[in-house]
This record gives C-alpha cells, structure tokens and sequence, in this order.
C-alpha cells in the first residue's frame, strides 16, 4: 500500500512537470497588436499638479511612448486639453497656453495637439504648460488627457490609469 502511494506521488509529479512544458513552436507575438503603442503619463497614474499662477518656469509633464520596435513610419499620440465639467475652469489664452520647450504656443483650432515619435521607436517626450499670471482672484482648473490615435498603420493607446493629469493653478 505504501509503495502504492510513492507510485502516485511520481506520477502526479511527472504529469506536472510534463505539463508545465512550454511550446516552443508559438510565435513571439500576435500581428493584430504588431502596429499597437501606447503613450502615457510619467509617473504611471492620474495624479493631479498644482501650480502657482506667478510661476514663470515651464510646467513640465513627461509622457513615455512605449514600443518594441523600428518602423518605416512615424507614430503620432494625441492629447487633448478639457475643462467640461471642471469648476471653475482654466482659460487657454488667458490662464496658460500649451507651448514647445522653448515656450512658443503651440496652435490648435480645438485644444488637441500632437506628439511624434520618429520610426516609433520607444522614447519619452513632453508636454509644456505655460502660466500666463492671470490676475483675477481664484482657483482655476483644467485636464490634459492623452487620446486614442487609431489610423490604419498603427495605434497608439493610452493607460487608464496614466491618461489624464489634471492641473489646478492657484
């Protein structure tokens, strides 16, 4: 009886192991996710910034653009920048302006703007906030979110829990 039991404790054994092993035949990846990115906030979440209306140093906001791989195609994330159902909300023009490194505003007929990833090849980029020292009294509020970018060479897609940052200048 007792050999019996040493039997069935190397048999489970042997199954286990035998079906633990790995096929090696499967391909790497899957071709419908091969054009497939993602662009998120740096850190990873949806934290909030607080700034000072009087700051004259550009508000940086890093985004990190993840791949894998060199294309012969440049991947573009989009971000956008709301205030629905934010109160009270920022006024772009008058509050901040979203701006290059160098401090140019950049243009946008409808708060969305661009970042390029040349080749998309993995790098991290950022998004910059200038102040505009708007005198009137208050709090002022608004959110930059990163957006889906789906076109028919690739997508870039987003986290969600590092897609928006909101930003509120005291």
């Amino acid at each position: 009886m007792r050999s019996l039991q040493y039997i069935m404790v190397a048999l489970f054994g042997v199954i286990l192991f035998t079906a633990c092993e790995k096929n090696r035949d499967t391909p790497a990846g899957v071709d419908e996710l091969a054009h497939h990115y993602y662009a998120i906030f740096v850190p990873n979440n949806n934290t909030g910034v607080t700034v000072t209306r009087s700051q004259t140093t550009l508000l940086k906001l890093p985004v990190q653009f993840y791949s894998t791989f060199v294309r012969d195609y440049d991947a573009v994330a989009k971000y956008a920048v709301t205030t629905s159902g934010i109160t009270p909300p920022a006024v772009r023009g008058v509050d901040y302006n979203i701006v290059d490194k160098n401090g140019n505003t950049l243009p946008s007929s409808d708060t969305t703007y661009t970042m390029i990833f040349p080749k998309a090849v993995q790098a991290m980029d950022t998004i910059y906030v200038k102040l505009l020292n708007n005198t009137a009294p208050g709090v002022r509020k608004f959110e930059i979110q990163m957006l889906d970018n789906i076109t028919t060479q690739f997508d870039v897609d987003i986290f969600s829990t590092a897609y928006r940052r909101p930003v509120q200048i005291n």
